[in-house]
């Protein structure tokens, strides 16, 4: 089967079984518009907060600098050092992270190891913090005790894996 016709077949199954519920399709679209309207502005302060705050370390050097010193242990475990601002915003912002992502694949094409190691990247890590405070708070634990260094380590696990794993792969 053609996946072109995947997404239609997805909409026309989600109209039958509102139709055989008896749901009102276009209040519930409208209902969902206005949910993701308020998430959008609940979150776009601290989006364009997080960017700048990248861009002025960038700016300034200290970025730059940052790379400098984690080269070598960048190189030791395969990682390309130009995805030091990737692997620095990733667990904090998936927006500002894909955003980062997104200049890195621009700037040395898609199909560049730096640019697949990216992509790995971002579909193999998680938002480490803002997990962890969403679902913490959720189940109103206080301590996350062993919590964040393990996920951490995951995540870094997972930048290692994305390295190797394109190398292996593509290159």
């Amino acid at each position: 089967m053609s996946f072109g016709i995947v997404i239609p077949l997805i909409i026309a199954g989600t109209a039958i079984v509102a139709l055989s519920r008896k749901t009102d399709v276009y209040s519930s679209l409208i209902s969902g518009i206005s949910d993701g309207g308020k998430v959008v502005i609940g979150i776009f302060p601290a989006l364009i907060a997080l960017l700048s705050a990248y861009y002025m370390l960038r700016a300034s050097g200290a970025l730059d600098a940052f790379t400098s010193a984690m080269t070598p242990v960048f190189n030791f475990f395969g990682i390309p050092p130009e995805i030091a601002g990737l692997v620095l915003l990733r667990p904090l912002s998936g927006s500002g992270a894909l955003a980062v992502g997104s200049e890195l694949i621009n700037r040395h094409g898609p199909d560049s190891l730096i640019g697949r190691t990216a992509a790995i990247m971002l579909g193999s890590t998680e938002t480490t913090f803002y997990a962890i405070a969403v679902y913490f708070g959720a189940a109103k634990i206080k301590r996350t005790r062993y919590a964040v260094p393990a996920a951490l380590t995951a995540d870094f696990i997972c930048v290692v894996t994305a390295a190797l794993t394109t190398k292996l792969l593509f290159f």
